[in-house]
């Protein structure tokens, strides 16, 4: 061991690196290459159509025999490697003003000596006016292109943006309509409840202010329960779109139609069953029910004690179309267009007793879309209207009549 570190001790030490010299490793000499490699990656279709045309403008001036071989291929690779790469115009027009003096200079030479005609000569101005068009051509269109993709980025903001406030907007309808529901509740019940004391007492022990009080809660009642109605059907309007919106399941319409005319038969009007086709439809009941009952009560709203509503069913078309027909006032030709938007009433009933919230048949509307189906109206100032929900049937069997 003593013999062994002796002889360590006196071996002559390495080579030291100088201060601030950092050793030079091979996988640092190799990586030097490939960062060259790398930065003229981008650049090489442009090397290699430099080298191509070298080749080309040395042949036309070693070969004046073979013509216009190469001048040709010089100007052609020219038109395809602009056509890949879309340089900007300044290095484009140096480039073309580059090959124009040395393509015309050769053949100028060569026209001077006698090895070509004249003619030929022409032919380099008129090629490079050639491409020059083509790449004004070429840059308006890439211009107009990049004024399409500008313009269709805006309009996509725009219709985010849309999307974005309408979805505020249903959100805060879901909200109101929620945060209004319970104080209308608890209002309306503690009105029903002062209505019912007064209401209890005999008519000899009643004053003059407890049956002031009486009409008083029962207008405030009405008024409550009118506003419960509204922020229910403002939270059906929210929901509707929405993924949990309809329950699915197979649907009589005809079941439908003699149900509605039990549940409305009370109100005082000529009721009357007509076509009641056995249809199917895979829908959500309970939707349709709340946009029968829409169409029932616009039909009474604009119809007088004595007035005929029909109620009917058929098939046409593989839909089922239910229908409310009433000999009512009608509507005007002008309000057709805007009935079944929100909070839109036709003539010439207008008021609020009347005319109802403006909701009915928005929420029909949105019913029958949800179900992938359309409503639509036939109506004459007058002499009454036709209301048609069109909700796709399901097929009949193949061998029943």
């Amino acid at each position: 061991m003593r013999t062994q570190d002796l002889v360590r001790r006196h071996q002559p030490a390495g080579p030291v690196p100088e201060a601030g010299v950092r050793p030079v490793r091979a996988a640092d000499a190799g990586s030097a290459p490939r960062g060259v490699l790398r930065r003229l990656r981008p650049v090489a279709p442009d090397i290699a159509w430099a080298v191509f045309a070298g080749l080309n403008l040395a042949a036309m001036r070693l070969f004046p025999a073979w013509q216009t071989v190469p001048f040709l291929a010089i100007w052609v690779s020219l038109t395809v490697i602009y056509g890949f790469r879309l340089w900007r115009m300044q290095p484009t027009m140096l480039t073309v003003a580059a090959v124009t003096v040395a393509t015309g200079g050769i053949i100028g030479v060569q026209v001077i000596k006698g090895q070509q005609d004249a003619d030929y000569l022409a032919e380099v101005p008129l090629i490079a006016l050639m491409f020059l068009v083509m790449v004004l051509h070429g840059r308006r269109r890439l211009a107009a292109t990049q004024e399409r993709l500008t313009a269709m980025e805006q309009v996509q903001r725009i219709s985010q943006e849309n999307l974005r406030l309408l979805e505020q907007q249903r959100q805060f309808l879901v909200d109101a309509s929620h945060e209004l529901g319970t104080p209308i509740t608890v209002a309306l019940g503690h009105a029903e409840l002062i209505e019912q004391a007064v209401t209890d007492q005999s008519v000899a022990d009643q004053g003059v202010a407890d049956q002031g009080v009486a009409a008083d809660a029962r207008v405030v009642t009405g008024e409550l329960a009118r506003l419960r109605r509204l922020t229910n059907r403002l939270l059906l309007l929210a929901s509707a779109g929405t993924p949990g919106f309809l329950h699915l399941a197979p649907v009589a319409t005809d079941a439908l139609v003699l149900d509605a005319l039990e549940r409305w038969g009370h109100v005082p009007r000529h009721w009357r069953l007509g076509e009641a086709a056995e249809a199917t439809v895979t829908g959500d009941a309970d939707r349709l029910v709340v946009a029968l009952d829409a169409l029932l009560e616009n039909a009474v709203a604009h119809t007088e004690p004595g007035d005929r509503i029909e109620v009917s069913v058929r098939r046409q078309d593989g839909n089922a179309v239910i229908a409310v027909t009433d000999s009512g006032c009608g509507i005007p030709p002008a309000d057709l267009d805007r009935i079944f938007g929100r909070f839109a009433r036709a003539g010439p009933y207008r008021s609020r007793e009347a005319g109802g919230f403006g909701l009915g048949l928005a929420i029909v509307q949105a019913i029958a879309e949800a179900h992938h189906g359309s409503v639509r109206v036939h109506s004459t100032s007058g002499h009454g209207a036709t209301f048609e929900m069109v909700i796709p049937a399901v097929p009949e069997p193949a061998g029943k009549d």
